[in-house]
C-alpha cells in the first residue's frame, strides 16, 4: 500500500470522472459545501439504490429485513472504517471491531442491562453519547500507539490490542460479568415505536449506514482527506512539505473510530449483548475479510462484502456442515484476492473495461466496414 504514487493517481482521477458533465449550478454560489457534495456526486444509480434501500423492507420477510439487511448494515459500518484507514491512510488496523465492542460494552454499563449490581441504568441519551466518546477517545489512543509503526508492526499492534481487550471483558466480572457478558441490551421506546422491531431497526441502521458512508465520502474529498491519501504514498515528502504525519494518522483513527462506535452501539441492539464473543479475535479477522471482499479503496465496497458475508454466513451452512463456513468464507476470500486484489467492485471496474473495450473495437469496425 506503501509502495509507489499510483493510488493516489488513481482516487483522482476516478473523483474527475465521476463530475456531472452538465454544468454545477453551484460553483460560484455561496451554497454550503454539502451541498456541492451531493450535486458533484450523486448519479441516478445512487437514487435507484437509495430507493430500493428504502422499498426493500417493505417487500422482504422480517427474516431478510433483520436477520440479513440489518445485520449487513452494520458489519458494513464497522468495515467502513476499516477501509477507510486502510484505503485512504494505507493504516491497516484490526482494533475496529475492538473500538466497536468498547462502545458496545459502555453502553451496556451505562444504560440498562440484565445484571443491575453492574449497570449504572442511564437513560439511553445519556448513555449512547457518553458510550460513542469513550470509544472514540480509545481509538484515538490506539492511533496514537499504532501510527509510529508501518505495515505488519501496525497490524500485529492492533491485533495485540484486540486480543488484550477480549481477555479483559473474558476475565473480568466486576465490571464485564466476564463470559457471560451483559444481557438484555434493548433499545428504547422513542415517540411509541420500539426501535428492536425489525422495520425501525432496519431504518435506523440504514440512517447511519448512509450518514458514514457519505462522511466518507466528503472526507476523502477534501483537503484533510487529499492530505491523508498523500501521507499513505509517501510520508516523507508530505511531512517535507509541512503536514504533521502523526497528527494526521491520529485524526484518521479517531474519525474512523467514530464509525466503528456508532456500529457498535446497533450491534450491541441488534444481539441484544455484548459479550467476549463479540469482539474476539474472530470478528477481527472477519471484519478484514469484509473489506477485502468489497474492495478496500472504495466506500461501498464494506457493504458489499458484508452482504456476502451475511448471506453465507446465513445460507452456506445449509449446504454444507456449520463448521465449515470458515472453508467456504476462506475459499472466496482467496478468490477475490488471487483474481482481484481491489475486491469485488476491482473486478466489476475491470469487466467493465474490458466489455466496453470489445464494444468499442467492434462499433470501430462496423463503421469501417
Amino acid at each position: 500500500m506503501k509502495s509507489g504514487g499510483g493510488t493516489l493517481g488513481t482516487t483522482l482521477p476516478h473523483r474527475a470522472l465521476a463530475l456531472p458533465t452538465e454544468p454545477d449550478p453551484y460553483a460560484d454560489s455561496n451554497a454550503p459545501g454539502w451541498l456541492k457534495f451531493l450535486w458533484r456526486n450523486l448519479s441516478p444509480r445512487h437514487v435507484f439504490i437509495g430507493l430500493f434501500l428504502l422499498v426493500f423492507p417493505f417487500i422482504a420477510t422480517p427474516f431478510f429485513t433483520f436477520q440479513v439487511a440489518t445485520q449487513s448494515l452494520v458489519l458494513g459500518m464497522v468495515a467502513l472504517s476499516l477501509s477507510f484507514l486502510a484505503g485512504f491512510g494505507g493504516m491497516v488496523s484490526l482494533a475496529q471491531m475492538t473500538v466497536a465492542g468498547i462502545a458496545g460494552y459502555a453502553l451496556a454499563v451505562l444504560g440498562h442491562s440484565s445484571s443491575p449490581e453492574i449497570s449504572l441504568a442511564w437513560v439511553w441519551w445519556v448513555a449512547v453519547p457518553f458510550a460513542i466518546v469513550i470509544a472514540v477517545a480509545c481509538a484515538a489512543l490506539i492511533g496514537w500507539l499504532s501510527v509510529r509503526t508501518e505495515g505488519i508492526y501496525t497490524i500485529m499492534i492492533t491485533l495485540a490490542i484486540g486480543v488484550a481487550f477480549y481477555y479483559l471483558v473474558l476475565q473480568n466480572y466486576s465490571i464485564f460479568n466476564g463470559f457471560q457478558g451483559l444481557r438484555e441490551l434493548k433499545p428504547p421506546t422513542v415517540f411509541g415505536v420500539y426501535w428492536r422491531d425489525p422495520l425501525p431497526f432496519y431504518f435506523l441502521c440504514l440512517f447511519w449506514a448512509l450518514a458514514s458512508y457519505f462522511l466518507v465520502r466528503y472526507i476523502v474529498s477534501a483537503p484533510f482527506g487529499i492530505a491523508l491519501q498523500g501521507i499513505r504514498d509517501n510520508p516523507r515528502r508530505m511531512e517535507a512539505l509541512g503536514f504533521n504525519v502523526v497528527a494526521h494518522r491520529v485524526a484518521a483513527y479517531t474519525l474512523s473510530g467514530l464509525i466503528a462506535a456508532m456500529a457498535g452501539i446497533l450491534l450491541a441492539w441488534y444481539n441484544a449483548l455484548m459479550s467476549p464473543g463479540s469482539v474476539g479475535a474472530g470478528w477481527q479477522i472477519n471484519i478484514l475479510v469484509i473489506a477485502v471482499l468489497g474492495g478496500v479503496g472504495h466506500p461501498i465496497g464494506a457493504f458489499i462484502g458484508a452482504i456476502i458475508f451475511v448471506l453465507l454466513q446465513t445460507f452456506a451452512v445449509d449446504m454444507i456442515d456449520r463448521e465449515r463456513f470458515n472453508l467456504v468464507i476462506g475459499s472466496v476470500f482467496l478468490a477475490i484476492v488471487l483474481f482481484s486484489p481491489d475486491g469485488l467492485l476491482g473486478l466489476w471496474a475491470k469487466l467493465r473495461l474490458r466489455f466496453g473495450a470489445n464494444q468499442a473495437i467492434t462499433s470501430t469496425t462496423r463503421r469501417q466496414a
